[in-house]
């Protein structure tokens, strides 16, 4: 599958026609999808109907758009006119069509982006690992014994894979940097509530965004001007790059460690505080909102949750008001104080996930020298950067041959220009980028090994 850019390029400039481009997605989505468990509706008729007015536009000499042409897929939670939005769930299942597109949805439309799929996730997103009692685990593309991460699995393993070139998911506490890191791609957490949301059902609203997935920091830097309405205009000079310190280099790989060290030695350790504070208060605002979004439903056939997301629903439902709103409170307080730590640098350096993609038959993770659940503990590293609201992009380490790895590079609000912007010289310097899977055929799939 060729790269969002190259596609929208080739379309937009008649070398390529759309429904050429759906067809052959398509094709491969066929022969390639099934093992992963990462689509759980396959949207023929709508993507051949978009498909064929993008050609239309091209044929009457009239611009469809910076997406032309170019296929993805949504995690299910997103609004789909005419479909029920299941948010992962067989309590959805039958639930009233939407009667439109989720906003971000609607932005892709109209720049020419062609729907093809809704994609896997944890049920209500409440999970790291995309483990769903109705459609199965996602399996991660690198190695099909391992897991995708989630909670936005699907939207992640589609485009590890190469079976799409882009597609959206949404992150609380790290479900897009979760598995983007566990299958080496690029994913992003933006500024919080700077992306549509509407349409899109929630998990925890203090901590929910929509966030894409890509190949290439070009491409990332393109959807999410699209969804964003504006260009990626970064500021001149040299960027101002620190290292995060304290919990942050702990519970993680050492490759990661590494590459942070190679990227800027020179850099300055920032240690941020309160860490283990600020992830058991996000832990707590999302649990309750969490519980309460479906305290009625419990109520009335708790049975009918997933086994896997149920109880911690139900202890988020019955939660304290007076505790939540003091872990508001001090997240308000501490959203201050991060921010005017972090205001002298542009991009901070963090790893992604503790560890590489752990097996499905044991999905365990070693934190502190003790093994604890993956779907839990996964976002160890993202969750507290949720929790100051900042940006966060995570990138996969050039690691051909190996399960992948990623880093967070994390910003100022509203600084994702200068995310992209690194990550850009990044890729030049063959630090990072996507490297494909077994089998997969990509064009265009991520920088020359580094020469010895």
């Amino acid at each position: 599958m060729m790269s969002t850019a190259e596609i929208a390029a080739a379309v937009r400039g008649g070398r390529l026609g759309a429904m050429q481009v759906l067809e052959e997605c398509l094709a491969g989505l066929a022969a390639r999808e099934a093992p992963l468990l990462a689509v759980t509706r396959l949207l023929e008729d709508r993507a051949r109907a978009e498909a064929a007015r993008i050609d239309e536009l091209v044929a009457a000499g009239t611009d469809p758009g910076p997406l032309a042409g170019v296929p993805y897929g949504v995690k299910d939670l997103f609004d789909v006119s005419g479909l029920p939005t299941t948010a992962g769930s067989a309590i959805h299942a039958d639930a009233a069509p939407a009667t439109g597109d989720a906003e971000a949805v609607a932005r892709l439309r109209d720049a020419g982006a062609v729907l093809v799929a809704t994609l896997n996730m944890d049920e209500f997103a409440y999970g790291f690992a995309t483990i769903n009692a109705t459609h199965g685990t996602t399996r991660n593309p690198h190695d099909p014994s391992r897991l995708a991460g989630g909670s936005s699995g699907g939207s992640a393993a589609i485009v590890a894979a190469g079976l799409l070139p882009f597609s959206l998911g949404s992150d609380t506490n790290g479900s897009v940097r979760v598995p983007a890191s566990l299958t080496g791609i690029y994913g992003l957490k933006p500024t919080h509530g700077d992306l549509p949301l509407s349409g899109v059902f929630p998990f925890a609203e203090s901590f929910d965004d929509v966030g894409p997935f890509t190949r290439s920091v070009e491409d990332m830097r393109l959807v999410w001007e699209v969804l964003g309405g504006r260009s990626a205009q970064s500021a001149e000079g040299t960027l101002r790059v620190a290292r995060l310190s304290g919990r942050f280099r702990e519970n993680a790989d050492a490759g990661q460690l590494a590459a942070i060290d190679a990227i800027a030695p020179d850099a300055p350790l920032i240690e941020l505080p309160d860490i283990a504070r600020a992830r058991s208060a996000a832990f707590l605002i999302t649990a309750c909102e969490g519980g309460r979004l479906h305290r009625e439903a419990l109520a009335a056939d708790a049975m009918a949750f997933d086994p896997a997301t149920r109880d911690r629903l139900i202890a988020g439902a019955l939660l304290p008001r007076d505790l939540y709103e003091e872990a508001q409170a001090f997240r308000a307080e501490y959203r201050a104080r991060i921010e005017a730590l972090v205001a002298d640098f542009d991009v901070l350096l963090a790893p992604a996930t503790p560890c590489a993609a752990p097996p499905i038959d044991d999905p365990r993770i070693e934190i502190d020298g003790k093994l604890v659940p993956a779907r839990a503990d996964l976002g160890i590293h993202t969750q507290p950067v949720s929790f100051t609201g900042l940006p966060s992009l995570a990138v996969p380490l050039y690691r051909p041959g190996q399960l992948p790895l990623g880093l967070q590079l994390i910003g100022r609000p509203n600084g994702e220009a200068e995310l992209f912007r690194f990550a850009a010289e990044l890729e030049e310097r063959s630090i990072i980028g996507s490297t494909p899977p077994p089998g997969a055929e990509i064009i265009g799939s991520g920088p020359p090994p580094v020469a010895a």
